[in-house]
């Protein structure tokens, strides 16, 4: 059947840091229960400097919805985003909470 069977999607990483009052507010678990929901694999965790990082890979589409529905639940908190792509290095085999 044509365009069925398997096809090869482009695996990207994306690193995010989400700078404002995103510690304390129950950031990291929800970015995690978003990620969840898609397919993709990487961490979230809080960085010393206040800031929380999210390292995400996955394709590019899913990505981009994961920082939309981010920025929708916690736009009261998020002050700056910064946002680099870079390619895959495959390291996740899930979506996890780093301590």
């Amino acid at each position: 059947m044509p365009g069925s069977g398997t096809k090869s999607i482009a695996t990207h990483r994306r690193s995010c840091h989400f700078a404002g009052r995103v510690q304390g507010v129950g950031f990291r678990y929800t970015v995690k229960n978003i990620a969840m929901q898609f397919n993709v694999q990487g961490y979230v965790k809080n960085l010393p400097d206040g800031r929380v990082e999210l390292v995400v890979e996955g394709p590019p589409e899913e990505m981009d919805q994961i920082i939309q529905e981010i920025k929708l639940r916690m736009d009261g908190f998020i002050h700056r985003i910064d946002i680099n792509d870079s390619p895959a290095t495959g390291e996740f085999g899930q979506f996890t909470i780093k301590h």
